[in-house]
């Protein structure tokens, strides 16, 4: 297998997304554990969520990971969530993730306006709701607070061209 190389400076945003091992669905029942894996890392390691969304079997995030190297941080958001996982399902093994992610380097603005509005619009893109503002796990629900979103955003279809990961 070659050695993946990622484009990674000091201040480049990414747009992340990791997918279970055989797409298992396990990420939103198991959601707290997730957000324990990202507490734990975030106490030793300075990064900033922008936008996230965790669906059954994969996770799209917006992320700002400072001085961090996204793939090491990512690793470690991973491991520590299937270490998590296997406890509670009382495992020593079996893969939790595909082995790598899919990321992009988010160029400007409006290339962040853009992936944060996928992010926002994926429960609806695979049929989960009808709403984003339905869907539990997401960030959409801070972004309406800070009237980012009207109540309405997401109602209607939205094309999104691109590659996201998925």
């Amino acid at each position: 297998m070659s050695k993946l190389r990622r484009f990674y400076t000091a201040g480049n945003i990414c747009f992340i997304t990791s997918v279970t091992e055989r797409r298992v669905d396990l990420l939103t029942a198991n959601a707290d554990l997730l957000w324990k894996s990202i507490q734990k890392i975030s106490a030793v390691s300075e990064f900033k969520l922008i936008a996230w969304v965790l669906l059954p079997d994969h996770l799209h995030f917006v992320i700002d990971p400072r001085t961090q190297d996204i793939s090491r941080l990512m690793q470690r958001i991973k491991l520590s969530f299937a270490r998590l996982y296997r406890e509670r399902r009382d495992q020593s093994a079996n893969r939790v993730w595909q082995r790598r992610f899919w990321d992009h380097v988010i160029r400007d603005q409006k290339d962040m306006n853009v992936h944060i509005d996928y992010i926002h619009y994926n429960p609806v893109k695979h049929g989960y709701v009808h709403s984003p503002f339905e869907w539990e796990h997401s960030s959409v629900h801070e972004y309406k607070e800070r009237s980012l979103y009207p109540s309405d955003w997401g109602l209607k279809d939205m094309e999104f061209t691109g590659q996201y990961g998925e």
